[in-house]
């Protein structure tokens, strides 16, 4: 049986599943689906369409599954979908989708959501992901997996940050942010890549070697764009367990619709 705090109002058309806790004051929607073993806050307020899946923690004051904040949002039944065992601070506010994208803001698996992190309609955010204080991604983001976003960072709409990137404090970006690049500033600049984060997932030796080569490539050899997506092509299978590193990269690359940051 879920446990619901006595002041929390739970609408009749959530479904709560087992080992799910309500704190007080607590407001839990029509429409919204909590998976088992799931903490909901004091204070927190979450509203469906949405599903919130197993184990995760929502501290107080966290406002999940509200309307867009979109001039162009008329009411349609759009959702936003939680994976598991995410770390959500307070006041963090997670907007649902809008009929003008895919109808679905996603966040995947094993995220830390520090504080006043906003999450706007249609963002597709993947999994062991670290948003700081206070960042905040507007509409249609799309962020990889293993990404840091740094504090007081904000994401233009439409822009995309690839997996095993990270943004500095108070980063402006917008343009697209390539995998495994370290980007600061306003201006955004690149300066190198995410060593220690690859250190830390078990990357080899030799692969963050290649990285390091496909980052001199792409940045410090003077090279045109589509010169150095070439020259990175041309590293597959010289790396042992490397070839997914360049195809992730060159995908990145052509999927890229406002630029990369460069």
């Amino acid at each position: 049986m879920a446990s619901v705090h006595p002041t929390a109002i739970v609408d009749p058309g959530a479904e709560l599943a087992a080992g799910v806790s309500v704190g007080p004051y607590a407001v839990v929607g029509a429409g919204v689906k909590v998976g088992e073993g799931t903490r909901i806050g004091a204070h927190c307020t979450l509203e469906g369409p949405m599903t919130l899946g197993r184990d995760n923690v929502v501290h107080p004051h966290a406002a999940l599954g509200c309307a867009p904040q979109d001039m162009k949002y008329k009411g349609e039944p759009t959702e936003l979908h939680v994976g598991d065992r995410n770390t959500i601070f307070q006041f963090c506010t997670f907007s649902r989708g809008t009929a003008q994208d895919g109808g679905v803001t996603r966040i995947g698996d094993d995220n830390w959501i520090m504080a006043y992190v906003h999450i706007a309609h249609d963002v597709q955010l993947g999994s062991r992901i670290i948003l700081a204080n206070n960042a905040t991604l507007a509409g249609h983001v799309h962020v990889g997996d293993w990404v840091i976003v740094g504090g007081l960072t904000g994401v233009h709409q439409f822009c995309k940050i690839g997996a095993h990137a990270m943004t500095g404090f108070q980063s402006h970006v917008s343009q697209d942010v390539p995998p495994y690049m370290m980007v600061s500033g306003n201006p955004l600049g690149v300066h190198g890549f995410n060593v220690e984060g690859l250190r830390r997932r078990g990357f080899s030796r030799e692969r963050i070697g290649l990285v390091k080569q496909m980052h001199k490539l792409l940045y410090r050899d003077g090279m045109t764009l589509d010169a150095a997506k070439a020259q990175i092509a041309a590293l597959a299978g010289t790396v042992e367990g490397g070839d997914a590193d360049i195809a992730l990269l060159l995908d990145f690359l052509a999927a890229s619709t406002r630029g990369i940051a460069r």
